[in-house]
């Protein structure tokens, strides 16, 4: 079933004398239940996608409707409220406020839903466990590692049951262990816990842990590929592939 659908959307950036087109006649649609992942090298329009997708930055022109709303519309306490309901962020700097605890931080976002004490302590109580935090709930972000952190904040994007997970770089601040550990968490709430997720990565190990990826060059979808029967080493070999007619770097890419 059909969750967000990007129909033939532009961004532009700067004046009339210089323009910079960061996205270019872009129409892809994403499924309920999908984990896709979106690649490309610095400069080609993923994050400005990302950023429009999570209505953070406005297209200049196109459509983008998630669940039949046309978030391009949206304005004011209707955008705040939208934001709220239906989307979760996770950012690679994991914005975690340092003076509340991890249990706090995730709270924080039921608290603004005006949700009562006893739904929040049982949201929290089923996301941590889901996510392997249990035991830094009661800890504060400078206790923690940089994976434990990307899990509370990966906590706080789910906990309010988001239509679609968003995730820039989830893995950008992590080393290899953590970052392995937060991607099998990914694929955990996918399939486990049917969560949506849409996620940015330069990174071909990250982006073999979807089902989908998504390859964008100079503002432009250049290619996409499934996952289908492959194991995650075969489709790694596949994102390798196309990341090299990407001309992309490929020690960045590993």
């Amino acid at each position: 079933m059909e969750l967000l659908k990007i129909e033939h959307i532009e961004k532009y950036y700067g004046s009339r004398s210089s323009l910079t087109k960061a996205i270019d006649d872009i129409s892809l649609t994403v499924n309920k239940g999908e984990f896709t992942a979106i690649m490309g090298a610095s400069g080609s329009g993923k994050t400005t996608l990302l950023n429009v997708i999570s209505t953070i930055d406005r297209v200049t022109a196109g459509r983008i409707t998630l669940e039949n709303t046309d978030i391009t519309t949206l304005k004011g306490k209707e955008l705040n409220k939208f934001r709220r309901s239906k989307l979760g962020f996770i950012f690679q700097d994991f914005n975690l406020l340092d003076t509340l605890t991890a249990y706090e931080n995730i709270a924080l976002a039921l608290s603004i839903k005006k949700e009562s004490a006893a739904q929040i302590e049982k949201r929290i109580k089923e996301v941590a466990q889901q996510l392997e935090i249990t035991d830094v709930l009661n800890k504060y972000p400078y206790q923690m590692s940089g994976g434990q952190k990307q899990r509370v904040a990966s906590a706080r994007a789910i906990v309010t049951s988001p239509r679609l997970v968003l995730a820039d770089e989830p893995t950008g601040a992590l080393d290899s262990k953590s970052s392995k550990l937060l991607l099998e968490r990914f694929n955990y709430l996918n399939k486990e816990c049917g969560a949506t997720i849409l996620m940015v990565t330069h990174d071909s190990f990250t982006a073999s842990y979807a089902s989908r990826v998504i390859f964008i060059k100079d503002g432009k979808v250049f290619n996409e590929i499934s996952k289908g029967d492959n194991t995650r080493k075969q489709f790694f070999d596949r994102i390798i592939d196309v990341v090299t007619l990407l001309g992309g770097d490929l020690s960045d890419a590993l």
